[in-house]
């Protein structure tokens, strides 16, 4: 099984979600990887897995926020591509 630390500025949107789907009310300190890293600098994790991976996701301020907003950003996407017909609308 492999094992990846991933910086929040290259998380991909499967990540993101795995986060969301582990996470879905936001992570405290009981969810915090804390360890220190080859530079011997204490890095904050939160951990995800998938069926062949396992991901140490760096905690960020914007972590958060990416997060909270993602199941909104989806669905913002999901209504920018709806297609609609002008010839519904009275004029």
């Amino acid at each position: 099984m492999k094992r990846l630390i991933i910086d929040f500025k290259k998380l991909t949107p499967d990540i993101l979600r795995l986060l969301t789907d582990k996470y879905p009310d936001g992570y405290g300190d009981d969810d915090i990887i804390t360890f220190e890293n080859h530079r011997n600098e204490i890095i904050e994790a939160l951990e995800v897995k998938t069926e062949d991976s396992i991901y140490l996701v760096k905690i960020h301020s914007q972590l958060h926020y990416s997060m909270a907003n993602f199941e909104d950003d989806l669905e913002i996407k999901e209504v920018d591509d709806v297609d609609i017909d002008e010839t519904d609308f009275d004029e």
